[in-house]
């Protein structure tokens, strides 16, 4: 029996906060939380990036929430949030965050680590990205869902 708990598992249009997600895992018991936030940046690929944004599929809240929960299936003891936000997003903006708490900080490290890898992996969720230059990018779309 898994004692882990999956908090928050979420994507939408409401921006993030990587402290509430951290808030939202801790407890007494927790001698560690891990924490991640995927943060816009101005550059990509040698290029200025102007603007960006995020689309999903209809099914990424389900699958979000099934990646959490496999990792917590995976991780025992652990207590996950994991957030990912779409629509139009700025410098600087949060566009991904995740926590961990465990028990034992080996532990949160590679829960949160392997929550990240596995959620950019599967959620079908897909980055816009207009350069300076006025080039349009498209990140992730060859993955779609069909």
């Amino acid at each position: 029996m898994s004692t882990s708990e999956v908090v928050a598992a979420t994507v939408g249009t409401t921006v993030l906060d990587p402290e509430s997600a951290a808030s939202a895992v801790w407890t007494p018991q927790a001698g560690a939380v891990v924490s991640f936030s995927g943060i816009v940046r101005n550059h990509d690929g040698g290029k200025d990036v102007a603007s960006l944004g995020y689309s999903a599929h209809p099914t990424a809240a389900a699958v979000i929430a099934d990646v959490a929960a496999g990792i917590a299936a995976k991780y025992d003891g652990v207590r996950i949030c994991v957030a990912h936000r779409t629509g139009p997003l700025q410098i600087g903006e949060a566009a991904l965050v995740a926590a961990v708490a465990s028990a034992h900080r080996g532990t949160a490290f590679a829960a949160c680590s392997e929550l990240v890898d596995t959620v950019k992996a599967q959620v079908p969720i897909w980055k816009e990205q207009v350069f300076g230059d006025g080039s349009v990018e498209w990140v992730g779309v060859s993955d779609a869902p069909a």
